[in-house]
């Protein structure tokens, strides 16, 4: 078992469900709650990495973030390095590819929240936003706590995207799916073998976590 690369793709998980738990709120809101026609663009956009192969979407991230880019050259003047074969390049990366993970379980939660208790809290005089954490957040916990884990997980496992975007350097880029395929190219069967059991055990209760959070069988009484 590889500690430091499971340690690092834990930082990388954790940094990512954060940023996206930021991002995804907005986004999904104005998703939701939006009559501009053409907003499909936008829903199709978000959705792009879940049918784009993680090379295509690593490479443009390559592209867009290298030192020929405008936000490469910015960067590198102002940090001395470029984003590519770095923590904060995995970080942007993996942003941009678990990104639908995050936002679309938060739209189908805020679609599913009553317009009627909307409209009674426009009534009472709260904003839009005083509306939005104290009606629609709270009605929309399990949302978020799927968009939150399935942001980890997926992140997690990632592999195409990283080894594009940061390499396989040991202690900076090299994430627990990247140590499993050099295990693998080594032939050390062993080693990748309990690393992708623990990958698989994770997997597994991230699942059953999700499902039991759709189900709502936390609860001590069944919905009615």
């Amino acid at each position: 078992m590889n500690f430091a690369a499971l340690w690092l793709s834990l930082r990388l998980a954790a940094w990512v469900s954060a940023i996206l738990l930021l991002i995804g709120l907005p986004l999904a809101y104005w998703i939701t709650y939006s009559r501009w026609r053409w907003k499909f663009l936008v829903e199709s956009v978000v959705a792009l990495p879940l049918v784009l192969p993680p090379t295509v979407l690593g490479f443009y991230v390559l592209v867009a973030l290298g030192p020929r880019s405008p936000l490469g050259r910015v960067w590198q003047s102002a940090f001395g390095h470029g984003f590519a074969f770095t923590f904060t390049g995995l970080v942007v990366a993996s942003v941009l590819y678990s990104l639908p993970f995050a936002v679309q379980p938060l739209a189908a939660s805020f679609s599913r929240v009553d317009r009627k208790l909307l409209d009674a809290s426009a009534l009472l005089g709260a904003s839009r936003p005083r509306s939005f954490f104290r009606v629609i957040l709270p009605l929309s916990m399990p949302g978020l706590v799927t968009a939150l884990v399935l942001s980890f997980a997926h992140t997690l496992g990632e592999f195409g995207v990283v080894l594009m975007v940061g390499g396989n350097i040991p202690g900076v880029t090299r994430t627990i799916s990247i140590a499993i395929y050099d295990d693998v190219q080594a032939l050390a069967y062993t080693d990748a073998g309990w690393t992708a059991l623990v990958l698989l055990v994770v997997s597994f209760v991230v699942l059953s976590f999700v499902y039991a959070i759709n189900r709502r069988v936390w609860t001590l009484w069944p919905a009615k």
